[in-house]
Formats: C-alpha cells, structure tokens, sequence
C-alpha cells in the first residue's frame, strides 16, 4: 500500500489549481533585485582588485614592458628574471627567514601577554580595573612614531640593540589593546560554573587559567594570531631602527628599500619581492579564517 506523506497530502492536485510550490511574485521579485545589485557591484570589484592584480602581473614583466605596456595586465612575455634577482640579488632569502623568526616571535609574545592581561581583566574583580582598561583606551590613540624613542632606549640599555631580539622585545612589548580587549571580552563571556567546577577540584588561579580558560580561547588565540602576524610581517619602523647596524637582520618590509636607487627604481623587482612577501600572508590567512570568525563573533557576541 503506497504511503502518503503531509506534504503529499498539502497538495491540491485539482485541475487548475494553484501551485504553492513555485516562487511568488514578490519573492522572484526580490531574487531579481538582489541580481540587479550584484550586477551593478561586479565592476566597483573589478576596480578595487585591478591595482592587486596589475602588482602580480608585473612580476612576470620586463622593465620595458611595464613602464610602456599601460594598463594591460597580461604579459607578452613571462619571465622570471624578477624574482630571481628578488631573491638572490637583493637578499630576500635571508630576508624572508629574518621575518619568520622576527613575526613567530613577536606572535607569541603578544599572545602571551594578551591572554593573561585579558584573563586578568575579564575574570573576577582586580582593582582599578576600569582605571586599566581606560588607559590602554587611551593609549590607542598615541601615534606609534611618539613611543618609538624611549623603546629604544630602554632596549638599548638591555644592550640589545641591533638584533632580532631587541626588535621583538619592542614590537611585542608596547600594549596591544585591541589583542587584549579581545581576550578580555571572550574570557568574560565563559559560565562561571567552569571556574567554580576548577575550584572544587582543587585548582588555583594559574591552572584554572592554563588548563580550563585558555583551551576554550582557541578562536581568539587564532584572531589574534592572525592579526599579530600580519602586523609584524608588515613591520616597517621598528624593524628598520633596531636593525641599522645589521643589515643582514633586515626584514621584508625594510628590504623593500633596497629597489629604489638614488636616481632609478627596479619596479619589477620590487613587484615581485612584493609577490613574494604576500604569500605567507595569504597562507596563514587561508589557514586561519574560520577560527579568525569564529573568535571575532564570540568576542562581540560577549
């Protein structure tokens, strides 16, 4: 015996009967506008992406070809003369591994501090909390140039200037508010029975943290991550003062300098140094986008 469903039974199958199933006037109305709107934003795309594009292309170009070729963003003669010369001429080897080491460091010192200043201003009732928290506001609208003086003295003082670690210790060491709000908002938002349960158990405040609160933070660990070290692959100011007595400690974004002459330009080389400082960013980028989403939706919905 066959058998007939609910929505089987919904169905009005007289002739000359309406069809619920199909689309009504106002919704295919509504899917035409919406394709009217991606339509009409399709060309602002291809605009905000051209200047993207035209960079990755004139790696491929000669000189001649860039400078004459105008717009086009095909070229009429791949070569990879470029990032040969990027590479080995203008020492972006070297370069490239002085910037793992200087970003891999400066993230995990940021995330350190971040998620134990975040812990300590979301959990509990530290004093002067708000005093805190309205200073590290405050200090978001210091230009970075104003600190950049009394960083290296102190690091100097420590003896260690011109070298990677002085430039990691004052990368890393100013606040990084926006890291540490975010902590601050996600630690915040977690039940208190977590807390409550670490304690009957038998945990301080230093476990609770590392064994209960921090494992739970792994989408902020990695937003903050991501944002740590795409700021510190693109480091330019301190990487620069910190490194001027060694420059075979320079990073990306200082060796960037090296293309330009004191009369001419290597546009193509430095398309291509670009091309090749770009993909590690796109591939941590890649990595990390869903917990990058994740940990800023939770960090807002606290």
């Amino acid at each position: 015996m066959a058998m007939t469903t609910t929505r089987d039974r919904n169905v009005d199958l007289t002739p000359g009967a309406p069809d619920h199933t199909r689309p009504g006037p106002a919704r295919r109305l509504a899917r035409h506008r919406v394709s009217l709107w991606h339509l009409f934003l399709v060309p602002f795309s291809l605009v905000w992406i051209y200047p993207f594009v035209w960079v990755v292309s004139s790696a491929f170009k000669s000189q001649r070809e860039m400078l004459l070729g105008g717009i086009s963003v095909l070229p009429q003669e791949v070569t990879l003369d470029n990032f040969t010369r990027a590479w080995q001429v203008a020492n972006f080897g070297a370069y490239t591994m002085n910037t793992v080491v200087f970003s891999a460091a400066v993230v995990v010192v940021v995330v350190f501090v971040s998620a134990t200043a975040g812990y300590a201003l979301g959990r509990g009732q530290m004093p002067g909390k708000r005093i805190v928290v309205g200073v590290l506001l405050a200090t978001m609208f210091i230009p970075h140039g104003y600190t950049i003086i009394p960083v290296f003295k102190l690091v100097d003082a420590l003896g260690l200037n011109n070298g990677l670690i002085g430039a990691v210790l004052a990368a890393a060491g100013p606040a990084h508010v926006v890291q540490i709000l975010l902590f601050m908002g996600y630690f915040a938002g977690l039940p208190q029975e977590l807390e409550d349960a670490a304690r009957i158990d038998g945990a301080g405040y230093v476990r609770i943290f590392w064994q209960v609160m921090l494992p739970l933070a792994k989408p902020i660990i990695g937003t903050v991550t991501l944002f740590t070290f795409i700021s510190a692959w693109n480091a330019f100011m301190v990487p620069l003062v910190f490194t001027l007595g060694r420059p075979d400690l320079r990073t990306l974004g200082v060796g960037m300098y090296s293309f330009f002459g004191q009369y001419t330009a290597d546009w193509t080389g430095l398309a291509a140094a670009a091309c090749i400082s770009l993909l590690p960013i796109v591939t941590v980028f890649l990595l990390l986008q869903r917990t990058f989403v994740e940990g800023i939706a939770g960090a807002v919905k606290s």
